[in-house]
């Protein structure tokens, strides 16, 4: 494929080289056509990260490229075909490797986060549309997505639950003001569980810095928010029969996770190196395998597009706080930063991803689970 194919592809999605529209692409060194052929998206990002290209509206370029799936017309590259032999091969989540995901993301630093996320620290997808009305802000929408899990698991006071990738322990917090509850929580960042500890301090509320792989107790709950992500492929099924050993036969799961729509042993290459070493977004095909003879299903409820909304949210406040951060990170880190949000909201925009919340129970809850939306 060479240069004039490119821009014809491009143009398929409504994309100009050089054109006038917000979204479309503006190069600035000719070798980025070389690079991407060569790199694929690997090699589209780091020609960002290197000021080769840029677009005014970098979410609205990805909402059009990835709405008409132009990736799957570019030839398989060296590096791609690599990735996808080593991701059959080695297990890439395994438990030795359990904390680089913290050590490379979620200790980046604090600052970014207590910035980007607002007052909740929520680093997963806020609910925005509330039926009975939506929500004014990212603060809203978060305590919103708090109170969603925490009605849908049913919470009673005297309830111990488990929060299996309980991030900054916020989630926790609010389960045990407003609903009476105790909690253990699992990180693998070092920096998550102090901020955690320090905030929940006082309150029936255990931070561990530990692989989830490793929990025994039994729990009247168990959530898991925004980390099944990191789990791999390879390990769904260990993953729901941890869970399983460790939930009450009366209890209830909810799996909240980011969903890909079709299925893959990869993530995205660029995503990989620069943003979450070993992520993968699991497909519905995966997690009905892995919970296959593990869990009953009680409910499937998706809401991605409210995803798209929440990563807008966090751009506007990273670049709002961007000069408080500018010396400490610098201008490649920022423009890695802005890559990693934006096309994640273009790739929510076009629906190339999902957001699903799945309540699972071990044998079925008698009567039937009741909706909750």
């Amino acid at each position: 494929m060479g240069i004039l194919a490119i821009k014809k592809l491009l143009l398929s999605a409504g994309v100009e080289v050089n054109g006038r529209n917000p979204w479309d692409i503006q190069i600035k060194d000719e070798r980025t056509y070389a690079r991407v052929l060569r790199g694929g998206s690997l090699g589209l990002g780091e020609a960002y990260m290197d000021g080769w290209w840029n677009a005014e509206k970098l979410d609205e370029f990805f909402d059009r490229i990835l709405r008409f799936q132009i990736e799957r017309s570019v030839t398989l590259t060296l590096p791609l075909i690599w990735q996808a032999l080593v991701a059959r091969v080695v297990n890439r989540q395994a438990r030795q490797k359990a904390f680089h995901i913290g050590e490379r993301h979620y200790d980046t630093g604090n600052d970014i986060f207590e910035l980007m996320l607002g007052k909740t620290m929520a680093y997963s997808c806020g609910y925005w549309n509330l039926p009975a009305g939506g929500v004014k802000n990212l603060d809203e929408a978060q305590e919103a997505k708090f109170d969603l899990v925490c009605r849908k698991m049913e919470l009673k006071s005297g309830m111990h639950i488990l929060d299996i990738g309980c991030g900054w322990g916020t989630f926790m917090k609010y389960a045990v003001e407003h609903y009476g509850v105790s909690a253990v929580g699992f990180t693998v960042s070092k920096e998550q569980a102090e901020w955690g500890k320090n905030v929940c301090r006082g309150l029936p509320i255990e931070i561990r810095l530990e692989d989830y792989r490793n929990i025994s107790e039994s729990f009247d709950r168990i959530i898991s928010i925004g980390m099944f992500e990191h789990v791999g492929y390879k390990n769904y099924r260990s993953f729901m029969r941890v869970v399983a050993r460790c939930l009450k036969d009366n209890g209830l799961f909810l799996l909240h996770t980011i969903g890909n729509s079709r299925s893959t042993r990869t993530g995205d290459a660029w995503m990989e190196r620069y943003i979450f070493p070993g992520g993968q977004l699991p497909s519905i095909r995966q997690i009905g395998a892995a919970i296959e003879d593990v869990f009953v299903m009680e409910d499937w409820h998706n809401f991605g597009t409210d995803y798209d909304k929440t990563l807008m949210a966090w751009y506007v406040n990273f670049e709002k706080n961007w000069p408080s951060l500018k010396e400490k990170y610098g201008d490649r880190f920022y423009r890695m930063w802005t890559y990693y949000l934006l096309s994640c909201a273009g790739a929510f925009r076009s629906r190339k991803m999902q957001l699903w919340q799945i309540i699972l129970s071990k044998k079925g809850v008698l009567g039937g689970w009741r909706a909750v939306r």
